[in-house]
């Protein structure tokens, strides 16, 4: 994938930036188009077409969420680069979405899914959840079967903290991989919390085509990718909603899924 635009050139288009973020998972294979090679090129290539736009449109876990953003700001297009930011890292069009445009929306998309757990998951929306990445991960996740059925802290944790969107400090980078001095979630049996920073080894790039990065550079990492080099203003935006919503499923909700994931 090409590495973010210098300073004073224009930044990446926001279909760009949702290959950066979607990437990981994709070729995981645990959501998105099957051809996770063809999305990669895309961010590679750095190219822009309606076939990148329909590879897109196949997360059906992200997607619905940039409609919503998009269509409760009176956005036209769901990649537009705002949209495509305020879902994967946060910014001020998630604070300005009415609360019943969410409650409708996760009604529609989940109700079906879970049926009387429904209420559950939508004690979050109540408590104050805004379609942020890290609340899908720690408001929706546990209440969809995504956690699959062996659910041992140990793993759940993992899964958790791998899924949403993590910023860290670049230490060392060597080849396609970086070393990233970064926050892991802890679990102590009844909170959901951040622990003391801790160097993890990350992928950087693919035989080369990444990032170009710096010791020291603040990054946003997703599974076992670095998704972008990010910015004081970024990385205010993710420390703040991802704070936002663990605050919510450990002292704002009745019945957080986390905990039901976790115990």
């Amino acid at each position: 994938m090409t590495a973010p635009a210098p300073a004073g050139v224009k930044p990446l288009a926001g279909p760009l930036l949702f290959v950066r973020y979607a990437y990981p998972p994709n070729v995981l294979g645990y959501c998105g188009p099957a051809d996770h090679q063809a999305f990669f090129q895309y961010g590679a290539a750095g190219v822009v077409d309606q076939g990148l736009v329909q590879l897109a449109q196949a997360f059906q876990g992200a997607w619905p969420y940039l409609e919503l953003i998009a269509g409760g700001n009176g956005i036209a297009d769901p990649l537009n680069r705002r949209v495509v930011e305020a879902y994967w890292v946060g910014n001020g069009l998630l604070d300005s979405l009415p609360l019943g445009t969410i409650a409708d929306s996760m009604e529609q998309r989940f109700r079906p899914r879970v049926g009387s757990q429904f209420g559950f998951l939508a004690e979050g929306v109540l408590a104050g959840g805004v379609p942020h990445h890290s609340f899908h991960v720690f408001g929706v996740y546990p209440w969809v079967g995504l956690l699959g059925d062996d659910r041992k802290a140990a793993k759940a944790l993992t899964v958790l903290d791998r899924c949403r969107i993590r910023w860290g400090q670049v230490v060392s980078v060597a080849g396609d991989q970086a070393v990233v001095k970064s926050r892991h979630l802890q679990w102590d049996g009844r909170y959901l919390t951040l622990g003391e920073p801790e160097a993890e080894t990350v992928q950087c790039a693919n035989d080369g085509v990444g990032l170009t990065l710096a010791t020291d550079d603040w990054v946003s990492m997703h599974w076992h990718w670095i998704c972008d080099r990010i910015g004081p203003r970024e990385l205010t935006a993710l420390r703040a909603y991802t704070l936002h919503h663990l605050d919510m499923v450990n002292h704002r909700v009745t019945h957080p899924g986390t905990a039901a994931a976790l115990a």
